[in-house]
């Protein structure tokens, strides 16, 4: 008998994953490509159709989250137009990226999902149908406590140390230099940053990729880098205990997904104010692939979303 297969795909700001997996629990392929974040990545369609192209004839169901859903009627028409055409006659789960790692996060039961990646948003569920989203309003109205809000931050503090408006945080911008390649000279290092910012092809990426620099300085106990840390957790903080408020469930547990999140450091900050996270039962393309396949009709229990997170560990696909 042929293997029937359901697909998932976790579409960031920053980047695309697509997973196909077998029936009988093998992954059968991978995919992965740019953004897809359709308010901020002109080649979106591209992006999106080329994964698309990937998925074999015998796919069954599709569990799809991508950045931006839900948030612009426009938008979310040519999203959809785009995966009618590509899917024409697969059953879908069609969501935002961040409810799908909620799905994931607790295995579709009651709980707050934090993400910070490029962006940051809390969707939370209180496991009887009700939700609510807190933030996800993108870099320019929001985004607190993001990787491109603390890369952001970031760079104006090393502006300040080249004009020289701050001389208490001077150990904080040799690693930017090493970082980004500047000349360690400082008359020259202002000019060498401006032609590094004026040469990048996608603005949000390459500034959130600097809050990996500033996690590993807090962590070495940097001062500045621990206040802009810091900083971080108090914003993520508040959105959870928003939507804790909204859905009038303080105890709510909340899980966690993002680049920004793997920092020990922040999850513990914001611990310190909503309580010690629970580990993540999945990663987020864990969701879309879990709504697939109950579309399908397989078998999904306990012992299988065990085995699809160990799958997906190996993979190098975990949390």
């Amino acid at each position: 008998m042929s293997q029937s297969f359901v697909a998932a795909m976790d579409g960031g700001g920053s980047k695309t994953l697509l997973v196909v997996l077998r029936q009988d629990g093998a992954i059968a392929d991978i995919g992965r490509a740019g953004g897809s974040n359709p308010f901020d990545q002109p080649l979106w369609r591209e992006t999106l159709s080329g994964l698309f192209a990937r998925l074999p004839p015998e796919t069954r169901a599709a569990g799809l989250g991508l950045a931006g859903f839900g948030e612009s009627s426009t938008l979310n028409q040519r999203q959809r137009a785009l995966i009618s055409a590509s899917l024409p006659n697969i059953p879908l789960s069609l969501t935002n990226d961040v409810d799908m790692a909620c799905t994931a996060a607790f295995a579709g039961q009651e709980g707050v999902l934090l993400l910070s990646g490029t962006g940051s948003m809390a969707w939370a569920t209180d496991g009887q149908g009700h939700h609510c989203r807190v933030g996800g309003w993108g870099s320019l109205f929001g985004d607190e406590g993001s990787a491109f809000w603390i890369g952001r931050k970031a760079l104006g503090l090393v502006t300040e140390l080249l004009d020289g408006r701050n001389t208490q945080d001077i150990a904080f911008l040799e690693p930017f230099q090493k970082a980004l390649d500047l000349p360690s000279d400082l008359t020259r290092c202002g000019p060498a940053l401006l032609e590094w910012y004026g040469n990048l092809t996608h603005e949000r990426s390459a500034v959130a990729a600097l809050a990996r620099i500033v996690a590993r300085l807090a962590e070495q106990d940097c001062p500045a880098a621990i206040r802009m840390m810091r900083e971080a957790a108090t914003q993520l903080a508040a959105h959870i205990q928003t939507a804790r408020r909204k859905l009038s469930r303080p105890e709510l547990p909340w899980s966690y997904a993002g680049g920004t999140l793997q920092s020990c450091f922040l999850r513990e900050a914001i611990s310190e104010s909503c309580g010690t996270p629970v580990a993540p039962r999945l990663p987020p393309i864990g969701g879309g692939l879990l709504s697939a396949a109950r579309l399908a009709g397989w078998s999904v229990d306990a012992d299988w979303i065990d085995r699809l997170a160990a799958t997906l560990e190996h993979a190098g696909l975990g949390n």
